[in-house]
């Protein structure tokens, strides 16, 4: 079972301290995933990505001492910054495409905000993950809940992802370059971390059948993928580090190769899925 950072226990002591004092008798349990279930937390750069689990809905009254409770928290720990969604124990292994009321609401913290609306993580890889790695701080057991993600759920979602959500960034960048070689250097390295791991991670995925970090799936490509991509993997893993160390002679020349890593892995992955069929569960 990973070993959960003593950084992260600080912030999760005083959370459910606050808790336990505003909303008594309410949480069932308590669960990590993201980079703590991975083993790959990084300080400065990972959040605390967290399932908390109620015994019923709560009321408005309820949820403005919860959005107290995050902000009693931000102020005390701003990093790491928590990021998570609160439900109940019959939507653990829920799929947003099971979900049969289009108004189903669950409140959520995401971005130092507590909202309310269809939670974007309800998805394969966020249950894979907490099925096979999730990490227990209150309550039953993981391995207690009725969760069962296959191997083919997992993959199909990964693939369709890849050819909407990251098929349509390419397509942004493709249609805005000119643009984005203006952009600030901070908000360049932003933009190429997140499309060259994040793609990776997918890569990874596809190729494993698992799930890895954002780091994790940069050593992998590295190890897979022809030399000619080896600068600018390295350039995004070394923005996830915090490390100034560039690669490239202009801001141009980062983003023209980010483009071209993007359009090469989708197409990449595409052509594998077709040579190597679907996966059986």
């Amino acid at each position: 079972m990973a070993i959960t950072p003593s950084v992260v226990e600080t912030v999760l002591n005083e959370y459910i301290t606050l808790l336990n004092n505003l909303l008594p008798d309410l949480v069932q349990g308590l669960y990590l995933h993201g980079s703590i279930a991975l083993e790959a937390y990084e300080n400065n750069s990972s959040d605390i990505d967290f399932i908390t689990v109620l015994n019923r809905r709560l009321t408005e009254d309820e949820l403005n001492l919860l959005s107290f409770v995050h902000q009693q928290v931000k102020v005390q720990y701003p990093k790491p910054e928590m990021d998570g969604v609160y439900i109940l124990i019959e939507d653990i292994g829920m799929l947003n495409s099971n979900i049969k009321d289009e108004s189903a609401l669950y409140p959520y913290y995401n971005k130092g905000e507590l909202k309310r609306g269809k939670y974007f993580n309800f998805n394969p890889i966020t249950w894979y993950l907490f099925q096979h790695k999730g990490v227990k701080v209150l309550g039953p057991e993981i391995s207690s809940y009725d969760v069962v993600i296959s191997s083919k759920q997992l993959v199909s979602y990964v693939l369709t992802n890849m050819n909407s959500y990251w098929f349509g960034r390419t397509q942004w960048l493709e249609n805005s370059i000119d643009e984005v070689k203006t952009f600030p250097t901070d908000v360049i390295d932003t933009e190429l971390e997140w499309s060259v791991l994040g793609l990776l991670r997918q890569f990874y995925t596809l190729k494993e059948i698992d799930i890895v970090s954002k780091l994790g799936a940069g050593e992998y490509g590295l190890l897979h993928l022809p030399e000619e991509w080896s600068s600018i993997i390295k350039e995004a893993m070394n923005i996830r580090k915090g490390l100034k160390k560039r690669n490239f002679k202009s801001e141009e020349e980062r983003v023209n190769c980010t483009l071209m890593f993007m359009r090469y892995i989708i197409e990449y992955c595409n052509e594998f899925y077709q040579v190597n069929g679907a996966v059986k569960d």
